[in-house]
């Protein structure tokens, strides 16, 4: 019941999608299942998790018809969806949500970004980034956001390449009145 429930406490403005990767016991052999979760912010500001569904594999084709079984139980009012970066996920969110800005998931992300920083700078190239998410305003963002590419372009043109790349990616946020940055 849970699962099949109306969606009647939106809009919800903002939501998170994720998916875990767990191992079951099916007919006598263990085979992985993949958990796909949605968790919105609700009209009263609080989070719901919105909806739970399990698949064979996390594909483009399992993303759509979680995310169309979400719209018809009344998923209405997004504005953001904060998700990785997986192109079947993204392209899910576009076609069934409409409007709806999309960012990736900060640790997401970080984790990205680590995997291609070289381990001895790890600690303050993580500093810098989470120094973006930090800042008071927008435009206080956007430009922490450049003097990070600018401390890392001479060292590591890698990672200052993977950052600009991302840029609209990771600061989808700022658009957002600073009140629901947290949310």
């Amino acid at each position: 019941a849970f699962r099949t429930r109306r969606l009647d406490a939106g809009p919800y403005t903002f939501v998170a999608a994720d998916a875990l990767v767990m191992k079951v016991r099916e007919d006598g052999r263990v085979a992985n299942v993949h958990a796909m979760l949605a968790v919105g912010v609700n009209a009263d500001g609080h989070r719901e998790i919105l909806g739970l569904q399990t698949s064979s594999a996390e594909d483009g084709a399992g993303w759509l018809g979680f995310f169309r079984d979400l719209t018809a139980r009344g998923l209405t009012g997004v504005r953001l969806v904060t998700s990785e970066a997986h192109a079947g996920l993204v392209a899910a969110i576009g076609a069934t949500l409409p409007g709806a800005s999309w960012q990736r998931c900060r640790t997401h992300y970080a984790a990205n970004l680590m995997a291609i920083t070289p381990k001895t700078s790890w600690p303050w190239v993580k500093t810098l980034l989470h120094s973006v998410y930090d800042q008071p305003d927008a435009d206080s963002v956007h430009a922490q956001f450049d003097r990070l590419l600018d401390a890392v372009e001479q060292k590591l043109p890698k990672v200052a390449a993977h950052l600009d790349t991302a840029r609209a990616d990771v600061l989808a946020f700022s658009a957002f009145p600073k009140e629901v940055w947290r949310q």
